[in-house]
């Protein structure tokens, strides 16, 4: 168009139009466009027969004046068809995303729900008194590592379960084992008196043999009782050791001259040997002196007569180990993991008076002083008790 609104040139071939076919309003757009405005409209619809939109842009000559006026028509249709393609491919997107979400969504229930549902079965199995109940999940992620913690969580409760049912077994063991220990010497007691005050024995010597076993119980008693109550305190870790340095080679010196008599009586040779010479240790003298005596009297008590005693002091590196070693009958083999539990060693003809509780105090010594105790026996050849002392010194 130029400037009068005459048409200069058609881009569809073998079409011509008057200006008299232009629609109302196209010159007032055709005047803003020659002052150099793009401008829009639907005014010219009718050129395309369809509802179309006109867009009007300045055409400048070498020297910027506008020499014409460029109008281009584009059916309103098209542009319809194209917000409708896009829709239609938005909705596409959206379906997709929806499932793309229900995928995830299955997939993150898998990977999260089920193995917390996993979890928490687990723990309500465990809540219930199955201490064995695990968590089958092996993920390499956060709750992959949370199972693991749990399943190491439930394995430390059936432990502790465990060892909960066997205190209450021990417990049950110790109260059957201690009454049956105090039910004898009671009941022979209690007969003896009973004769006595009913005045069936008249002979002063048979009167004489009752109160002597009536004594001989009551010692059995009172040991049993005292043995009972070191025992506790010794278990009890509140229960305070008085540590101080002591002279260890001294202490077995003192623990093998105490104990020499009663040796002499059953006609038992006691040897020390002192290989180690003088050795400090940081200690309970008293407690130490008990569980040596211990430890001695029943090398004592099971060694035969005309046999030796022995108990030697040596060092091994950094370690001074004591030794006590007997030749008695032994102790077998499906015996000796047992020696150190509490009325495990019965009474018998060499040991009428034992109450079964002294072995587990020696123990209870030596753990309150981190001494290591091992123990070797051969049948019918000989027992040997081995305490080996840590943190000890010589004097300069």
């Amino acid at each position: 168009m130029d400037e009068h609104a005459q048409i200069i040139e058609l881009s569809t071939p073998n079409y011509t139009m008057s200006y008299e076919a232009l629609p109302p309003g196209a010159e007032e757009l055709i005047k803003e466009v020659f002052q150099g405005n793009v401008v829009s409209g639907r005014a010219f619809s009718s050129v395309l027969d369809v509802p179309s939109v006109t867009v009007g842009a300045p055409v400048f000559d070498q020297d910027g004046a506008v020499t014409g006026a460029f109008l281009l028509h584009s059916p309103i249709g098209e542009i319809k068809d194209a917000q409708n393609h896009s829709l239609f491919i938005l909705a596409a997107c959206l379906f997709t995303a929806l499932l793309l979400a229900f995928g995830l969504s299955v997939l993150l229930a898998r990977r999260f729900i089920r193995p917390l549902q996993k979890i928490g079965q687990a723990a309500e199995l465990v809540m219930a008194g199955d201490y064995s109940a695990r968590v089958d999940v092996t993920q390499n992620d956060e709750i992959g590592s949370l199972a693991s913690n749990i399943n190491a969580l439930f394995a430390q409760l059936a432990d502790i379960e465990e060892k909960r049912k066997n205190l209450d077994r021990m417990q049950q063991d110790f109260v059957s084992n201690v009454s049956h220990e105090l039910r004898t010497p009671i009941t022979v007691i209690r007969g003896s008196l009973e004769v006595l005050s009913e005045g069936l024995i008249t002979d002063r010597g048979e009167i004489r043999e009752y109160y002597h076993q009536m004594l001989s119980d009551t010692i059995h008693l009172q040991r049993l009782v005292n043995d009972l109550l070191e025992l506790s305190r010794l278990q009890n870790l509140h229960f305070q050791i008085r540590k101080s340095e002591l002279n260890l080679t001294g202490l077995i010196t003192d623990v093998v001259r105490s104990m020499q008599r009663i040796a002499e009586k059953k006609q038992v040779r006691l040897h020390l040997d002192k290989e180690a010479g003088l050795v400090l240790f940081c200690g309970d003298y008293d407690r130490l002196r008990q569980m040596f005596l211990i430890i001695l009297d029943n090398s004592i008590k099971f060694s035969p007569p005309d046999t030796e005693a022995s108990v030697k002091m040596y060092r091994e590196g950094e370690r001074c180990v004591v030794s006590f070693t007997d030749h008695g009958d032994s102790i077998r083999p499906e015996d000796l993991p047992y020696i150190f539990q509490r009325f495990y060693w019965k009474r018998s003809d060499q040991n009428p008076n034992g109450s079964g509780l002294g072995l587990p105090i020696a123990r209870q010594i030596a753990d309150r002083h981190n001494i290591e105790i091992t123990w070797e026996s051969v049948l019918f050849d000989h027992t040997t008790f081995f305490f080996s002392f840590t943190g000890i010194w010589q004097p300069d």
